[in-house]
């Protein structure tokens, strides 16, 4: 039986016009506890459809759906530009990325990769972006300026996760089958050679996600951290990236300029996905095989503790504010708010079928959540009168696998 969606409600852009639906479906609900955007403000969701081939594009702003994109077959990750108004999606089943322009919002440019793309991330400077091909043990190197695969490197065996570092000096690789990461050097401006391979690292089972953290916000070539998930075990691997030789980090210890095998952390069964805390002082892991979620220490790589949370928890988004962890639970029909600061759940929000990939709208005031079990988006609103709600359903595709956000100003046209 074909599923129902609720009635469509938009968000205003002003005061003028005030809504006169709004107050009947919300009840004690004041409208103007909706954000309030100038017209030339666009923001759009980017859902990834598995089964029909396509990106569904959800306008934040009205909170409706804006329109359907074909894309490539069995769209899976996405990943958005930092700095140019472009969304990108690996099509695993036709060994592609799409570039979508978000401000016409249409598929300007397919770019051939190899076998089964799986992720796909950019990097700060939004210049290139890396490719996990996990059906051909290889990462593509995209231009993003011209819109072409300009190199590939050899992985190990399926890989599945690319990460860049956040000084764009390296790049990780999970790579899921050899239950192993590569570390490579990013030449960010060496087309010839934009990769070098620099270490690989074995022993963790099943790798799946990563994170990378800076080691200082203030010195980004004193090195980093990488954080990978073991999805095999119940493990979180930690890996020192090298710091430059005229680093701080580097003058102090010579042995820093070096990749390193730092530690396996015990959390619970079967990680899965790892959100770091906005100024990087913790990772967290979601542990699905053990309804739980592990907090971890990235400055003394130790593992603070281990929380119940709902079934089967998925992914994890956290705060800007660095207060709550937000955990779908896939097995539950549910989102669950943690709270960081309490060490406690907060509050559990009915969501649709097998809640997976989430992620807050710019402003945190909407947290979204990709229903991959009941082919919906469900859209929690932050600040509702008794706390976190849902407020609506959204169509998201028949199975929907990823979802991100895109927010920019757009010029309005002259007079």
């Amino acid at each position: 039986m074909s599923k129902a969606f609720p009635i469509f409600v938009s968000r205003p852009r002003a005061f003028a016009g005030a809504a006169l639906l709004l107050p009947a479906l919300l009840g004690g609900c004041h409208r103007y506890r909706f954000p309030v955007y100038p017209a030339s403000y666009h923001e759009f969701a980017y859902v990834s459809d598995g089964a029909d081939n396509t990106v569904t594009v959800l306008d934040l702003v009205y909170l409706r759906r804006d329109r359907t994109l074909p894309v490539g077959r069995q769209p899976t990750g996405m990943a958005v530009n930092p700095v140019r108004n472009e969304v990108y999606v690996a099509n695993m089943g036709s060994d592609s990325v799409s570039v979508i322009d978000a401000e016409k919002n249409e598929v300007v440019r397919t770019i051939g990769v190899h076998r089964t793309p799986y992720s796909i991330d950019v990097a700060p400077d939004g210049k290139r972006a890396y490719v996990a091909n996990s059906g051909s043990n290889t990462v593509s190197v995209l231009d993003l300026d011209t819109r072409r695969e300009i190199s590939v490197s050899a992985t190990g065996e399926a890989p599945g996760v690319v990460r860049v570092s956040p000084d764009n000096r390296t790049l990780v690789v999970s790579n899921r089958v050899a239950g192993s990461i590569s570390v490579y050097t990013i030449h960010a401006e060496d087309s010839a050679r934009p990769l070098e391979l620099r270490e690989a690292f074995s022993g963790c089972k099943g790798a799946t996600d990563v994170s990378v953290i800076p080691n200082s916000a203030q010195d980004l070539d004193s090195g980093s951290k990488a954080f990978v998930a073991c999805s095999g075990a119940h493990n979180v691997m930690v890996v020192w990236l090298a710091a430059t030789a005229d680093s701080w980090r580097g003058k102090q210890d010579a042995t820093l300029q070096h990749d390193q095998m730092l530690c396996l952390l015990d959390v619970g069964k079967t990680p899965t996905h790892l959100a770091v805390k906005p100024d990087g002082g913790e990772v967290f892991s979601t542990n699905f095989d053990s309804d739980s979620i592990s907090e971890i220490d990235t400055w003394n790589n130790n593992v603070s503790g281990t929380y119940v949370v709902g079934s089967k928890p998925s992914r994890a988004v956290i705060s800007q504010d660095n207060s709550s962890v937000w955990v779908t639970d896939f097995g539950s029909d549910s989102a669950t708010l943690y709270s960081i600061d309490d060490g406690r759940p907060e509050a559990s929000v009915h969501t649709g079928s097998k809640p997976d990939a989430l992620a807050f709208s710019a402003d945190e005031h909407l947290l979204l959540v990709a229903d991959s079990g009941s082919a919906d988006v469900s859209v929690i609103r932050m600040q509702a009168q008794n706390g976190p709600a849902l407020f609506t359903l959204l169509p998201g595709g028949g199975q929907p696998n990823d979802i991100v956000v895109k927010s920019f100003h757009a010029k309005l046209p002259s007079r």
